[in-house]
């Protein structure tokens, strides 16, 4: 443990300020000058070095979340959305959607957790557990109701000195009624799910004459279409995330054979955590430091071989083995996916081939990925290189997906999705080939930003194989 210690204090301050200019490789706090805060100038790592410097990344953001002012904007153009259907309510209960469109982060558990909009005026009201009262009404709350807990007993709030053993409240009836008492019992409401025919049943017994419509198309097109406020977001959590891949590369090196792939994904871990919390601005109180996710994990030899691998992780590092580091990094909830490939010498012919033939398809879909393009055509030519190299048996899923804040989101690069790509989409960049037979397998991912005339790389790791072949 002290040995790791001190690799994380000493390589890891190389790398902070090394980090190759504010702009791109550091953001708020980073010291891009390689010097520490002595003046004695900083050792540079030989992964920091090989990091790219690319000019069409967006600039990252200064902020730690998308501010207040930026929901409210996006919620009245769901509400604009709304009101060209007719509809005068908006009902959320997707976790998602509630984040995206409201700015509450909050934990999903069993218990039921509503927001709702009023379409003709700037009224957000919240139906919530207990337990969540004081994130809603220290956020954006026009009112709320709240629920003591699930399952919740009629007319019981231990919480004012009321405790009741009774009737257990159907808790959609309860937002129902609620909707009532807000004067929208003959609307036309739109909800972000298609409803289950027993809900179906209930909202007719409530609100005989309102009317329920689907909006998740609406909400899911919003989502998937990024703003310039999350792309800068995303782009600052990736320029961390470069500089952790950075890390892990050189730890590996540093620590070779005597490394196990979970002491690579710990280290690289701590080292992440550490970096990207000196420059939240936090008070430990609701709505900073919200959103971030370190995921990072490692895996070598035969579990390389396999695309959802269900052991846990824990192998030394051998000679010839394939490895990967990947996972994902979000601040304020943005962010993505990196994974990069390793093969540690020695290897064969047939392993570059199938390193050679992922790398290709990687810039395949880089080229690809424009403005105007459908997703099933770009997956196409993905897979009719791979096809073409002879490949074909170690193809297993579709080469990428749609990326936003669940991780997984639509569209999808795949033979069967046919929508158009638009600028402002994010995908993740997987055109991973394996090889169960001979153990070994490789499988990269990116965050993708479509751009006009091509897709946009957000990391800075390089797909080369000076990065990624590795002598112990």
């Amino acid at each position: 443990m002290a040995d790791r210690r001190t690799f994380l204090k000493t390589l890891g301050t190389g790398l902070i300020a090394a980090g190759a200019g504010a702009t791109t490789l550091t953001t708020t706090g980073c010291q891009p000058s390689g010097k520490e805060a002595g003046g004695k100038r900083s050792p540079v790592s030989e992964s920091v070095r090989l990091l790219i410097q690319n000019p069409d990344h967006p600039a990252p953001a200064t902020f730690d979340r998308l501010p207040l002012e930026w929901y409210r904007a996006t919620a009245t153009r769901l509400r604009e959305k709304a009101g060209e259907r007719g509809l005068k309510a908006v009902i959320l209960q997707n976790t998602w959607n509630i984040i995206y469109f409201t700015g509450l982060f909050h934990t999903t558990t069993e218990r039921p957790f509503y927001a709702v909009f009023a379409v003709d005026e700037d009224a957000l009201y919240w139906y919530h557990p207990g337990l969540d009262r004081d994130l809603v009404t220290s956020w954006w709350s026009t009112e709320n109701e709240y629920y003591f807990d699930f399952l919740h007993s009629e007319g019981g709030h231990p919480e004012k000195g009321v405790i009741t053993v009774g009737k257990t409240v159907d808790l959609f009836e309860w937002l129902l009624n609620g909707l009532k008492k807000r004067g929208f019992g003959e609307s036309a409401i739109g909800i972000d799910t298609e409803l289950t025919p027993s809900r179906l049943n209930k909202a007719k017994n409530v609100l005989p004459r309102a009317t329920f419509h689907d909006i998740s198309d609406i909400c899911l097109k919003m989502r998937m279409v990024k703003t310039p406020e999350e792309i800068a977001l995303t782009q600052r959590a990736m320029n961390y995330f470069s500089q952790i891949h950075a890390f892990a590369r050189d730890y590996i090196l540093e620590h070779g054979t005597d490394a196990t792939d979970f002491e690579v994904a710990e280290a690289a871990r701590e080292f992440g955590v550490d970096l990207i919390m000196k420059d939240i601005k936090r008070d430990g109180r609701p709505h900073s430091a919200v959103g971030i996710s370190v995921g990072i994990s490692c895996r070598t030899g035969a579990a390389t071989a396999y695309p959802h691998p269900n052991q846990f992780f824990h192998k030394k590092i051998e000679r010839g083995d394939a490895l990967q580091v990947s996972g994902g990094v979000r601040i304020g909830g943005y962010g993505g996916e990196l994974y990069r490939y390793y093969q540690i010498a020695p290897w064969d012919a047939h392993r570059e081939k199938l390193w050679d033939v992922v790398t290709e398809c990687v810039h395949i879909q880089e080229r690809e990925s424009r403005a105007g393009r459908t997703c099933a055509e770009v997956a196409a030519a993905i897979h009719e290189y791979q096809v073409k190299m002879g490949v074909g048996k170690y193809v297993y899923h579709r080469p990428a997906h749609g990326s936003g804040m669940e991780g997984h989101q639509a569209p999808w690069l795949a033979l069967g999705d046919n929508t158009v790509l638009e600028e402002g989409m994010m995908f993740s960049v997987e055109p991973g080939l394996y090889d169960p037979e001979n153990g070994f397998g490789y499988n990269p991912s990116d965050s993708l930003l479509v751009a006009k005339d091509k897709g946009i790389m957000m990391s800075s790791v390089p797909y080369t194989k000076e990065w990624m072949f590795l002598k112990l």
